[in-house]
């Protein structure tokens, strides 16, 4: 009997394709990967895979302060116990004015912004952003500021009133008070097919700025319908949440393709009481906040604190804070000097069920070393734990994910 025409290439054995790619291809995937979870899947394939890409290269590092008259910017791995540092010549004579999904946010002192990737390749690439215009200006400061002769000058009001004709030029150490004090990413940009919007706390302001990258020629400035300047701007399930400075929250959605979101007001979600330094992030589906709970001691005029999280569902009828003490095999990365927060399973030397404060609460500005503060969520006790001298007065700026993906 005559066989199948198919029946010789059924009869083959299976190739085994995953150790059978070459090494530089195994490579060059594996700088493609854009999170710490897709590094783990990867590397779960098989020993070839694993072997092809570090976990460690992944790692979340902390983001040091720079020289805006230099062009090397510091990160500190923890899990490695090391720093590092980078050769990024777009940073120089510029400010970081945000660190979100990999990139940092900068901004000069004509007001030009700009998104920089640290981490994919030798010429970091970068994305222009519009420019912060007047109007910004106006909304996020209470003097007036105009442009002269290329420059951004403010004009201080006198006790009747009155402004400074002259002025005074905004230097780059300023800009973030008058323009941008921080830009969050929904999305990166280098996404494929998903399209970049970025959404900008002012200085200080009631409203916020928005664009989407690559499209918009100039921010809109949206209303948040709070009572209270903005304090802290976080991107929660493929949305935005606006957060005043009393823990009040409004959430920003749009209802089609390249609309303008609007703000739906949540008044009815405060803080916990009694928590300081609150700080955002979203974990498992979930809105967290993390702060300290405060005794003060007024007979010896001293305090002692506990560090504490709370969680929240957004989408319950009425949604309220609820203390958290086991977040499982997770751990939060906090940020103090940014709004920028980030979650992760524990990988690589961090341990789970903890918070990894980039500065402590209550640290002294002026110390001579950077100091982690690592919190155990189960008791909210903390040590803390210094890592490498620092820049006198200078904080740590943020945790950062390095996104491997290129343009």
């Amino acid at each position: 009997m005559a066989q199948p025409p198919n029946s010789k290439r059924r009869s083959l054995p299976l190739l085994d394709w995953r150790s059978g790619l070459p090494e530089d291809l195994l490579e060059c995937i594996g700088q493609r990967l854009a999170s710490g979870h897709d590094t783990a899947s990867f590397r779960s394939a098989c020993s070839p895979w694993r072997v092809a890409v570090p976990f460690a290269t992944f790692g979340l590092l902390l983001l040091l302060p720079f020289d805006p008259d230099s062009d090397r910017v510091g990160f500190y791995c923890v899990s490695e116990k090391k720093g590092l540092s980078k050769t990024l010549p777009d940073v120089r004579g510029k400010v970081a004015c945000g660190s979100s999904c990999g990139w940092l946010a900068l901004m000069d002192e004509a007001s030009s912004v700009m998104l920089l990737n640290p981490f994919a390749g030798a010429r970091a690439p970068h994305v222009e952003l519009p420019p912060a215009g007047e109007h910004v200006a106006a909304a996020s400061s209470s003097e007036r500021v105009s442009r002269v002769n290329g420059r951004w000058v403010l004009h201080p009001t006198n006790g009747y009133g009155d402004a400074d004709t002259a002025g005074r030029a905004i230097k780059l150490e300023d800009m973030r008070d008058v323009f941008f004090r921080e830009i969050v990413l929904l999305v990166p940009p280098d996404a494929a097919g998903r399209e970049c919007v970025a959404m900008a706390m002012l200085g200080c302001s009631t409203e916020v700025a928005f664009c989407r990258v690559g499209v918009d020629s100039a921010w809109t400035l949206l209303d948040t319908k709070l009572e209270f300047s903005v304090g802290s701007i976080v991107h929660y399930q493929d949305k935005f949440l606006a957060i005043d400075c009393t823990g009040e929250i409004s959430v920003y959605s749009s209802n089609a393709a390249g609309a303008t979101p609007t703000a739906t007001l949540l008044p009815s979600l405060s803080p916990p009481a009694g928590l300081c330094h609150h700080s955002y992030l979203e974990s498992n589906g979930g809105l967290h906040i993390v702060g300290a709970m405060v005794s003060t001691f007024h007979e010896t005029q001293s305090f002692t604190y506990s560090n504490a999280i709370y969680n929240c569902n957004l989408h319950d009828r009425t949604p309220e804070w609820s203390r958290v003490r086991d977040i499982g095999d997770q751990t939060l990365f906090v940020s103090k000097h940014f709004n920028e927060s980030l979650s992760g399973t524990s990988v690589s030397k961090y341990k789970e069920n903890k918070i990894y404060m980039s500065e402590p609460l209550y640290g002294d500005p002026y110390d001579l070393v950077y100091r982690l503060e690592i919190v155990h969520i189960a008791t909210g006790a903390s040590k803390v734990k210094p890592i490498q001298e620092k820049m006198l007065g200078s904080e740590a700026l943020s945790w950062i994910r390095p996104n491997l993906w290129k343009l």
